[in-house]
């Protein structure tokens, strides 16, 4: 697998760009070639070796965006190593559970990470992981920053002992079906669930949906901004762009450092061709207007995608116009961690094919989408709407959920034997184009209908003063489930009641009265994890007044914003009782 991402290209040509790192200080890139990189990876995998790691051993990686820590993956994967990357967002017991679960024998770390001005203790968050973990024989210790960090036994710090490494490893030679990588994912209950993925379905996956959906071209620039800590850092920062000799982007930042302009004065700076992020981060910018997109050239883009949740109409809109001057492609790509990459895109298609906003429309190739009814018989036929399930298996798949092959049974294949079932409902439309509907899990029924609380989001989000809002379903006495939205304002809105009003004629007219929110309930921000997902969770919560269980917050960006909704919440309540 490192022979097709690393040597092949070394081979022919060994300076050419592998990864330009964007630090979190703008103006401080840095490029690795890929002779750079194959060095790096090479010095990293033998110094694994030297402490005892071997084919078949777990190895945690808890680090922040760097070559480092692609070199950390790639070492894994170069000597047989399976590695499970946790977002350095994560807290100390999140880790400590995807390390005892997996059995990891030793954590690649950094002292620190730094992200948006800030310095994140990255090293105390796995001391106080790896206490309650026995496995753990090694903690490699990278320097992110020259601060200083407490060293015990166990601890080794790795730039020291690479210098003193070989820089040739020779790859272990490994089975197609042998185990590349493990990811957690959270299910829709109980603990997160070790994805598995292979070594060869998974980089043939990869590699092929990023050439073929962002239509890359040798010598390109491609941008995905997302983390290595989620499935897109995997498939579409590291082994895609990779294995196809690609010059990929490494995003250490975040859209709003240090100003909301930054990721444009990147595409500026690094002359950068394809740009994949998130429907999140994009309606986060659009809130801050126009001119910090106009204020840099984004000439050099030809591509635009979209990735991790269906992207609402005012946010494509703003995306393709204003970003991409409406002359880039862009394509709203759906996938999965299980699937291990984008099996439902506007490209590749026939040239020039028309490009439906806001929607994923066609299947790569591969890939057979069916949609199936309550009765799990499949629909046929278009203007429909079901499950959304995959009848054929594609390299990409997940084998199994390490260490419960039947928990990944059950949650894919038992619903609709015989197919694989996404969790995701569907609409496929007059022409055969599918839209993603959102979770069936997210699924509130209103008076007996079945309402994706996605429709409900997208429809308000189309108001002009709306940039965000998450719906959840509360229990109604009358109706079964009621839904209830929470919605922020941009800053400069003064009519709240008279919005409120636009929200509900906006939802009525592009779903039906019974979808219009009982509440709209007005926030500061919504409660969002770090890669941008909305928790609902604790929204629920907040609404069905169990707010002093709230559960596990670690994952939230900011975790004050519990505090702040339960405030808002509370004076809302206050209000309507009197």
């Amino acid at each position: 697998l490192t022979v097709n991402c690393l040597d092949q290209h070394v081979e022919k040509s060994p300076n050419r760009v592998a990864l330009i790192w964007e630090r979190d200080e703008p103006g401080t890139a840095m490029h690795v070639t890929y002779r750079e990189l194959l060095d790096e990876t090479c010095r990293l995998a033998n110094t694994l070796k030297k402490y005892g790691i071997q084919k078949g051993d777990k190895v945690a990686i808890y680090m922040s965006v760097s070559p480092l820590s692609v070199a950390a993956m790639l070492a894994c994967a170069r000597i047989g190593a399976i590695h499970t990357v946790v977002f350095a967002g994560f807290s100390a017991e999140s880790l400590a559970g995807r390390i005892m679960d997996s059995g990891c024998k030793a954590v690649i770390t950094y002292n620190q990470g730094v992200r948006g001005g800030r310095i994140i203790e990255l090293k105390t968050t796995v001391d106080e992981a790896v206490k309650n973990c026995p496995s753990i024989k090694h903690v490699f210790v990278a320097q992110r920053t020259d601060n200083k960090v407490w060293m015990g036994d166990r601890d080794i710090p790795l730039e020291e002992e690479m210098a003193k490494a070989a820089s040739v490893c020779t790859p272990e030679s490994m089975d197609s079906e042998d185990m590349l990588f493990m990811l957690y994912t959270s299910g829709s209950t109980g603990k997160p669930k070790g994805i598995v993925h292979t070594q060869a379905g998974y980089l043939l996956y990869a590699a092929l949906t990023h050439k073929y959906v962002f239509d890359y071209q040798q010598g390109d620039v491609f941008g995905c901004v997302a983390d290595i800590g989620w499935i897109t850092g995997h498939s579409y920062v590291v082994y895609g762009p990779l294995c196809n000799g690609a010059t990929s982007v490494l995003f250490e930042s975040t859209p709003v450092y240090p100003d909301p302009g930054r990721y444009w004065e990147v595409v500026q700076r690094l002359r950068i061709n394809q740009f994949y992020g998130a429907p999140t981060a994009i309606r986060l910018l659009l809130n801050y207007g126009e001119e910090w997109v106009k204020k840099y050239d984004r000439s050099s883009l030809k591509t635009l995608g979209s990735v991790g949740e269906p992207i609402n109409h005012e946010a494509w809109q703003w995306f393709y116009h204003v970003v991409g001057e409406g002359r880039c492609t862009l394509v709203d790509t759906w996938w999965q961690t299980e699937t291990g990459g984008i099996c439902i895109a506007p490209r590749p298609s026939e040239e020039k094919a028309e490009i439906i906003p806001a929607m994923a429309m066609r299947p790569f190739f591969g890939i057979v989408p069916v949609l199936m009814d309550e009765n799990g018989k499949v629909i046929e036929g278009n203007d429909v709407s079901g499950a959304l399930c995959i009848a054929q298996p594609w390299p990409g798949m997940a084998r199994t959920i390490y260490g419960d092959h039947q928990r990944f049974v059950d949650a894919y294949f038992k619903a609709y034997p015989g197919y694989y079932f996404t969790g995701d409902g569907a609409y496929r439309t007059k022409q055969g184009y599918y839209q993603i509907t959102g979770r069936m899990d997210d699924v509130i029924n209103i008076s007996g209908h079945r309402l994706g609380t996605a429709e409900i989001e997208d429809a308000m989000a189309d108001h002009p003063e709306v940039p965000e809002t998450a719906v959840i379903g509360y229990p109604h006495k009358i109706k079964g489930e009621g839904a209830f939205a929470f919605i922020v304002l941009k800053e400069q809105t003064a009519h709240i009641d008279r919005v409120k009003e636009e929200l509900k004629t906006i939802v009525a007219s592009k779903i039906a009265k019974y979808a219009v929110p009982d509440h709209i309930l007005v926030v500061k921000r919504l409660p969002k994890t770090r890669s941008g997902k909305i928790m609902r969770r604790l929204l629920r919560k907040v609404v069905t007044e169990q707010s002093n269980n709230m559960g596990d917050v670690t994952t939230l960006d900011d975790p004050s914003v519990v505090k702040e909704i339960l405030d808002a919440y509370q004076k809302y309540k206050e209000k309507s009782s009197s």
